[in-house]
């Protein structure tokens, strides 16, 4: 199945687990999400990829062997987990958790509804 981007989104999204995650800033996925006011049930998990490379200042911070450590396995605050899903009503989104923290006092990453997706036509 082909899949082209119907909608950008990029909204943050109340997400909710039937387990809590085991690590905080390695969630996995969620088994639903709240997106302005209605409740997505995700029934399927069609891929998960994740990006801890460092960006802006974060990337000159860090010797080169950590570095590329770091960009294996992420560091504190830094990456996104990303999830492509399908809920019940049979949407495709993509959704994100960013692990960096949103101020001193809220040290949690946020979720956020990237994108929508659907079957894309074959070119004619």
């Amino acid at each position: 199945m082909d899949l082209a981007p119907l909608h950008f989104i990029g909204e943050s999204i109340a997400v909710e687990f039937d387990q809590p995650p085991v690590l905080e800033k390695k969630p996995g996925r969620p088994d639903r999400f709240i997106w302005r006011g209605e409740t997505h049930v995700i029934v399927a998990l069609l891929s998960e990829w994740h990006d801890y490379e460092r960006r802006g200042r974060m990337a000159s911070n860090m010797r080169p062997s950590h570095a590329a450590a770091a960009t294996q396995r992420g560091s504190w605050g830094v990456g996104r987990a990303y999830f492509r899903v399908r809920t019940g009503a049979g949407r495709i989104f993509e959704l994100y958790y960013d692990r960096a923290p949103k101020a001193v006092d809220d040290r949690k990453g946020s979720w956020v509804l990237y994108r929508e997706l659907g079957e894309s036509s074959p070119a004619l």
